[in-house]
C-alpha cells in the first residue's frame, strides 16, 4: 500500500466492485456515524463577501471551553498540522520526535519539512528519551489503537528538554478524559490539535483548531492567510455545535457499538489480540492471515476496513475497525464468520 494512504476511500472501493456507494460498509473509516441536527438553508448564505470568522471562533472557543484568542483554525487538521510544522522549522528547530505508530501526515510534515525524525514505538519503548529542542508530538487518544494516556509525567520531561509540545486530540471528544487545555498557563510551549470533522462526522467540511497561549497564537497567526475557511464549512460546524444534545448521545452509543464491536473481533477465530481502546475504533493482530488478504475476502462482503501495514511499527498483520452501526457491525461479524469458514477449510 501506500506509504501515506489513510481509510475511507469508499468512492474507490465502491468503484473497483462495480456498487454503488451506499451498498459498502466503510469500516476503514473513523469519521463518527452519528450525525448532529442541523438546519442549514445552503441557497441562503451569504458568500458575496469576504467571510467573518468571529462567530466561528467564539463557538468552536466556547465548546472547548478556551478563549477565542487561544485557537487558530484552519481548513481541517491537516492544514493545520503542515501549518504548525512550517511555522515551527522559521523558530529553529529541526528535530522531530513522534510517538508512533501516529496519524501518518506527521511523519509527512516532517520530512517535507527536513525535519531530522526519531520514532518512539509506544507499543514498545514508550519510555525512550525524545530528541532535546524537538518538536514532539503525541496523539491522545492515540491512533491506531485509540490508547488514552496521562500526560502530566510526558510533559514535565518533554518541557525539561526545552521541546515544543504537540498534543493531538482528535478523538479526545469520544471519551470523558479532560483536555490538555488545562496545561496551557503551566507549560507554554505547548500546542493542541482539534479536529472537529472526526466527532461530527462531517470530514467534506474542513473545520480543524490549534490551540495554545495567547502569544504562541498571535505568532502563528501573523504568517496565515486571510481567509482559510469557506463560509459553508464555517455555518455548518457552527449549527452542528448548537446541537447540545449530540455529544451525549455519541458517546452512549459509541460506547455500547464499540462493546459490540470488541466482542465480535474476541470471539473470532482470525484474531490473535484485540486492543483496549477509548476512541471509536478498534485495532486487532491477526493470525494465520494477514490484512490484504483479509480484505480480499470481505470486499465479496462489500466491506472496507482500515489495512494498518503503514503504520510505523506495525505490519501485515494489523487492521483497524471502526465503531459504527450496530447493523454494520452485525453484517461485519456474519462476514468474518464465513472468512474463518474458509481460512480453516
Amino acid at each position: 500500500m501506500l506509504e501515506f494512504s489513510h481509510g475511507g476511500d469508499v468512492n474507490g472501493f465502491a468503484k473497483q466492485l462495480g456498487c454503488c456507494v451506499s451498498e459498502v460498509i466503510d469500516l476503514s473509516s473513523n469519521i463518527n456515524f452519528l450525525k448532529p441536527n442541523i438546519a442549514v438553508n445552503f441557497n441562503a448564505l451569504s458568500i458575496d463577501s469576504y467571510p467573518n470568522y468571529d462567530k466561528l471562533y467564539d463557538a468552536v472557543a466556547q465548546n472547548y471551553a478556551i478563549q477565542a484568542s487561544q485557537m487558530e483554525l484552519f481548513n481541517g487538521g491537516s492544514s493545520a498540522i503542515f501549518s504548525l510544522f512550517s511555522f515551527l522549522k522559521t523558530k529553529g528547530y529541526e528535530r522531530c520526535t513522534i510517538y508512533s505508530p501516529a496519524y501518518l501526515e506527521y511523519k509527512k510534515a516532517a520530512q517535507t519539512f527536513d525535519y531530522h525524525l526519531k520514532h518512539i514505538n509506544r507499543l514498545e519503548s514508550i519510555g525512550q528519551m525524545v530528541l532535546p529542542n524537538s518538536l514532539v508530538v503525541f496523539v491522545n487518544p492515540s491512533t491506531p489503537d485509540g490508547a488514552l494516556y496521562e500526560l502530566e509525567d510526558f510533559l514535565d520531561e518533554w518541557l525539561e528538554k526545552k521541546c515544543v509540545v504537540l498534543i493531538d486530540e482528535s478523538f479526545l471528544d469520544f471519551t470523558n478524559a479532560k483536555s490538555a487545555t488545562q496545561f496551557l498557563d503551566q507549560y507554554p510551549n505547548i500546542f493542541i490539535l482539534k479536529s472537529l470533522t472526526k466527532f461530527y462526522s462531517s470530514a467534506g467540511i474542513r473545520v480543524g483548531a490549534m490551540i495554545s497561549n495567547k502569544s504562541n497564537i498571535e505568532q502563528f497567526q501573523a504568517i496565515q492567510p486571510a481567509w482559510k475557511i469557506s463560509q459553508f464549512d464555517s455555518s455548518y460546524i457552527q449549527e452542528a455545535l448548537k446541537d447540545t444534545k449530540f455529544k451525549t448521545i455519541t458517546k452512549a452509543v459509541n460506547a455500547k457499538n464499540t462493546l459490540l464491536l470488541n466482542n465480535v473481533l474476541e470471539e473470532s477465530l482470525l484474531f490473535e489480540k484485540v486492543f483496549t481502546t477509548s476512541a471509536n475504533y478498534i485495532l486487532a493482530k491477526l493470525k494465520n492471515i494477514d490484512a490484504q488478504t483479509l480484505q480480499k475476502y470481505l470486499s465479496h462482503h462489500k466491506i472496507m476496513i482500515r489495512d494498518c501495514t503503514n503504520f510505523d511499527g506495525l505490519d501485515e498483520t494489523y487492521v483497524r475497525i471502526a465503531v459504527k452501526s450496530e447493523q454494520s457491525i452485525k453484517r461485519f461479524k456474519k462476514a468474518l464468520q464465513r472468512v474463518a469458514q474458509k481460512s480453516i477449510s
